[in-house]
Parts: structure tokens; C-alpha cells; sequence
């Protein structure tokens, strides 16, 4: 009969394997939603700022403030070539263009 008083390796390993993959989930779910890591005292860290991550921050900015006046820029020629393309005028043309060639196909 087997004794279950007593732990054997392999059941201790499966819960060493256990808590290492719910810390793991643990600590992927922190980083994922915002939430800080804690160390070992369950202190919260939080990433150190130094003058160089600061200058990173700042050209990033400006790149993305950069980039969001070039897409503002694409927004509005686009929406003008779709002006152009729905006008009803070149419609029109693109009509009688398909009408000429339908009738030298015959």
C-alpha cells in the first residue's frame, strides 16, 4: 500500500516546475497590462531613468510627432485623389474611353 504521509522527488519536482510556471505567468501578465515587478522584498522597481533614456524618449517624440504630420499629409492628398477618382466628370471619360474600345474590338 502506498504511504502518502510521506513526499516523494518526483512529486517535490512537479511542484518546483508548478510554482516556477505560475511565476513566470505571473510576472508575463504584470509586463503585459503596465503593472511595475516587484524584487524579492515585494518592493515595486521601476526602470531607472538616466540622461541617455531621456534623450531616447526625446527623439522618439519627435519622430512620432514627425511621422503623425507626414500621415496627416497622406490623409489629405489621398482624400483628394478620391475626390478626383468619384468625380463625376472623370466617370465621364473613363466611359467613353471604354466605349472606344469596344468599338475597335469589333
Amino acid at each position: 500500500m502506498m504511504d502518502f504521509g510521506v513526499i516523494t522527488p518526483a512529486v517535490m519536482g512537479i511542484g518546483v516546475v508548478a510554482m516556477s510556471f505560475a511565476w513566470v505567468i505571473n510576472t508575463w501578465i504584470r509586463v503585459k497590462y503596465g503593472y511595475p515587478l516587484e524584487n524579492s522584498w515585494g518592493k515595486a522597481v521601476y526602470p531607472q531613468k538616466n540622461e541617455d533614456a531621456v534623450e531616447r524618449v526625446r527623439l522618439i517624440s519627435q519622430e512620432n510627432a514627425q511621422l503623425r504630420a507626414e500621415l496627416g499629409s497622406m490623409k489629405d492628398r489621398l482624400a483628394n485623389v478620391e475626390r478626383i477618382v468619384t468625380d463625376s466628370g472623370y466617370q465621364l471619360t473613363h466611359e467613353i474611353e471604354r466605349l472606344r474600345d469596344e468599338g475597335k474590338v469589333q
